[in-house]
Order: structure tokens, then sequence, then C-alpha cells
């Protein structure tokens, strides 16, 4: 039986985002997105317009509460895995993971990302480097490569 693979969208703003990553987790074999606070679910049209379908047949829940969710799914065993950069965080492709653990991965909020006390409840944090001038990534296009990246693991 091959590990689970979950997508945590905790106050994403942009409905666009939303169907942009319903589809990508669809591409990538996730098994289940959690939409987190404020995030909007479908049906919406802004939504639709960019999962192209994604959201008809993606499992998802709601969640009112990030420290709940993680919380119980640590309590099964799921590794958390957060997307930031902070001091302690590790380049994605330098993540090694040696675990049969099924595994979740939080996105950030597109101005906020994660919260220290959120990234202090995760059992790796890791980052994307860039190298141009911008100090970030729109959270879809950084999900993506973070989806890919995690995927092989599992």
């Amino acid at each position: 039986m091959k590990n689970k693979f979950y997508l945590i969208m905790p106050d994403i703003r942009s409905c666009h985002n939303v169907g942009s990553m319903f589809r990508t987790a669809d591409a990538f074999g996730v098994d289940k997105i959690y939409l987190v606070g404020y995030t909007a679910t479908p049906p919406k049209i802004q939504i639709d317009k960019v999962a192209l379908g994604a959201e008809k047949w993606m499992p998802w829940e709601h969640r009112k509460d990030l420290k709940r969710l993680i919380k119980a799914l640590k309590k099964k065993g799921i590794l958390i895995v957060g997307l930031e950069k902070n001091e302690s965080s590790v380049k994605i492709e330098d993540l090694k993971l040696k675990t049969d653990k099924n595994i979740a991965l939080i996105v950030g909020n597109e101005v906020d990302g994660i919260t220290d006390d959120i990234l202090d409840l995760c059992d790796e944090v890791v980052h994307i480097e860039m190298y141009g001038k911008k100090e970030s990534l729109n959270v879809s296009v950084a999900a993506g490569v973070a989806l890919y990246q995690i995927k092989r693991f599992l």
C-alpha cells in the first residue's frame, strides 16, 4: 500500500491559487486537500475556472483551525512538512526523509507565509532556493515545486 499524501492550504486569499493547487495536487497524486480557515471551498466559479474539473474529483475537507488539524494528523502518525524559509529550514532538494509515514505539506498564506507557532508544530521545514531578486514564488507555483519534490519520498 502506498503512503498517503496530503496538501494543507491555510488562509489562502486567492480563489485562483486554490483552483491552481487543486489541479496541481491532482497531477502529483495528492490523496486529500485540507482547506483551512478562510480559504475558499468549491464550488466557486473562480476556483472551478482554474481547477478545470479537479475540484470535482479531488477529495477535500474544510477545517476551521490549523493547529487542531496538525495535531490530529500528527496523532495519526502523519509527517508534517512546512514550506517556508526561516533560519532552520532546509532547501527542498536537500530534504532527506527516511520514512514510511504519510506526509502532509503545508503551504503558507500569500502575504504572511506560515507563522512561527505553526512552524514549531512541523516535523520538517523546507524552502525553495531563489536565484532572482524576488524572495518568493506565488503560493500555487511554490506548492507545485514542493509537491513534485516531496512525491519522491512516497
